[in-house]
């Protein structure tokens, strides 16, 4: 068997564990060897000749069948040979493999532990064993197993690592500190035992062991200014400042150009309150070309968020992403960083051209062409829009958010034809199972057919998006609004409205139509509540709130007021023949079906 082979049958469920990886390796290197207990004399059931040829044909054929990835053939023929020696190890193994790809741990732990039982010498499948009892949680009974194979191999240092982890997890601090103090004694001093150690010796709450684990450290490596910058950081997480700087300066003495320095640095300006400090230090940190690209891409964000939160001018931050980007040029994230920042100084054009080279750069990344189109959508570019839908579409077939953004762009554009067509597309490669989307997409058909006149089709739509979601406010809002404006099943439209002012009380939109409901209804008084409510809520000047409200005062008998409803609703911008003729004849009159 190749190396790869088990590899590869083991990729099939799409992320391999540690359990099976270890068994993989050990097992092959077992394999090879001839290691495995049929030859070993304390085998529980003695087989007949014949019988044992059997059952080696049959191992051995699934192990082959199991490295063609034909599992469910392997997983037969293992529970054939299992029928003729039910106290084979090996295939108590294989098949405990096979039930961890199904996810399902206990039972793979059963067969584990019976060929332990079967087989206690075998390293292999002890070493299983103890991994899949850490993974199912079953800390107690991994250490035991762990402390097992420690005393039967001395020469694996390694276990001891597995061991004091499992002890941890136990609550065994005292024994897990003993164990990596063996390791230690044996592979010598290094970063993530001293580390491990630590965080032991703070669980116990005893700092000044903790403490003095790094401090070996540093005395070990006089010369490596990491060390006291890592105790500095630990002491300014538990806001002793004081020993902080202390270190920091020890730091700063061994090496003053140590880039993660200047970070700590800041972090410690920060703490104490000395903000103009802080951001001179974090300036430095983004411009030294010897400070991780990633570190720099925290550092900046961190900084942009606190100018944000001051309210501070962002502006500051544009000479040191051109800085960056000069340093790093094919750092995508960067130019994504850089585009947002530019977008919310309301600077798209600049936005939209790094977001344009992000998706040039790597035109699998989804989240840069998303950036991309909610930009260019902000801007009204809607051929745009159009553009990079359909490149989204080929680039991420089955998505339907593209195709519901060409949609509106073509509807934006008028070009209802090729909304209902993108629509109807997207329609046709969203799974049935998927009810709330479908909803939505025929909600948008319903709105284009009512735009092209098509009434009967527009309320056909309307009632097949709440066949799939009969919550969908957006759909009850618009079917409702426009069943006022055809006069058509009013109290049905009343129903529908009233379950979007329920569910959402303050928006303005759906106050608006329930009144407007109720105005074409005859019910004025209550259609002067709520248009009241919707301009008390609304934010945005919005004119067709205030045409109305000049509709319903005067059929309320408030005439004077209701003209000057309508003033200013032209001044808030709305533009057409009816409401022309209202402030000039200073009368309500009903708005003709083409202008709706």
């Amino acid at each position: 068997m190749q190396r790869n082979d088990i590899y590869k049958a083991l990729r099939r469920t799409g992320g391999i564990s540690r359990f099976i990886v270890l068994c993989a390796v050990v097992w092959m290197q077992a394999y090879h060897a001839g290691g495995t207990e049929r030859n070993d004399p304390s085998h529980p059931q003695k087989l007949a000749a014949s019988e044992q040829r059997k059952s080696d044909y049959f191992f051995y054929e699934a192990i082959k069948l199991k490295n063609a990835e034909k599992y469910d053939a392997a997983y037969e023929m293992l529970n054939h040979c299992l029928a003729i020696d039910s106290t084979s190890s090996a295939v108590l193994f294989e098949l405990s493999s096979l039930y961890m790809q199904m996810n399902r741990p206990e039972k793979a732990m059963t067969l584990l532990n019976k060929a332990v039982i079967y087989n206690p010498a075998n390293f292999t499948y002890k070493f299983a064993l103890a991994s899949i009892l850490f993974n199912l949680g079953m800390y107690g009974e991994a250490a035991e197993t762990y402390e097992e194979l420690v005393q039967a191999n001395p020469d694996k240092m390694e276990l001891n690592y597995y061991l004091a982890e499992a002890l941890t997890q136990q609550g065994e601090t005292g024994k897990a500190i003993e164990t990596f103090d063996q390791l230690e004694n044996a592979i010598g001093m290094n970063e993530p035992l001293s580390l491990k150690k630590y965080q032991l010796y703070m669980t116990l709450e005893q700092p000044d062991k903790a403490f003095g684990e790094l401090e070996k450290l540093s005395d070990k490596y006089p010369g490596d200014a990491r060390y006291p910058i890592l105790i500095g950081d630990l002491y300014l997480d538990r806001n002793d400042t004081v020993r902080a700087l202390e270190y920091y300066s020890k730091a700063f003495d061994i090496d003053p150009e140590n880039p993660y320095y200047t970070v700590s640095m800041a972090n410690h300006y920060e703490m104490t309150g000395n903000a103009e400090a802080a951001e001179q230090q974090i300036r430095l940190a983004l411009v030294n070309e010897k400070l991780d690209i990633e570190i720099k891409v925290g550092i900046l964000s961190r900084y942009i968020r606190q100018l944000q939160q001051l309210r501070k001018n962002t502006q500051a931050a544009d000479s040191l992403f051109k800085t960056l980007l000069e340093q790093h040029p094919e750092e995508i994230e960067l130019k994504l960083m850089y585009g947002a920042l530019l977008s919310s100084q309301n600077k798209l054009e600049e936005a939209r051209f790094q977001f344009q080279l992000a998706t040039e750069m790597d035109p699998s990344l989804e989240q840069a062409w998303q950036q991309l189109l909610n930009l260019v959508m902000q801007t009204g570019d809607y051929e745009s829009v159009v553009a990079i839908c359909t490149k989204c579409c080929e680039l991420f077939p089955g998505e339907p958010v593209y195709y519901l953004f060409m949609g509106v762009a073509y509807q934006q554009q008028q070009k209802y034809r090729e909304a209902l067509d993108t629509y109807e597309a997207c329609i046709r490669i969203i799974p049935e199972t998927n009810r709330p989307v479908l909803s939505d997409y025929y909600g948008q058909i319903g709105d284009v057919y009512f735009r092209m006149k098509e009434r009967s089709k527009a309320f056909e739509a309307y009632e097949k998006a709440l066949s799939y979601n009969e919550q969908n406010i957006v759909v009850l809002n618009n079917y409702s609004y426009y069943l006022s404006l055809a006069k058509q099943d009013l109290d049905k439209a009343e129903y529908m409205s009233a379950i979007c002012v329920k569910a959402e009380p303050d928006n303005s939109t759906y106050l608006d139509t329930y009144a407007w409901i109720f105005f074409v209804k005859g019910n004025y008084m209550l259609a002067k509540i709520y248009i009241e409510k919707a301009l008390d809520k609304d934010t945005e000047n919005n004119a067709e709130l205030f045409d109305h409200y000049g509709d319903i005062l005067y059929m309320s008998g408030e005439k004077d007021r209701a003209h000057e409803q309508w003033l200013k609703a032209k001044q808030a911008g709305k533009n057409s023949e009816t409401l022309e003729r209202k402030i000039a004849e200073k009368t309500y009159i009903e708005a003709p079906k083409d202008e709706e």
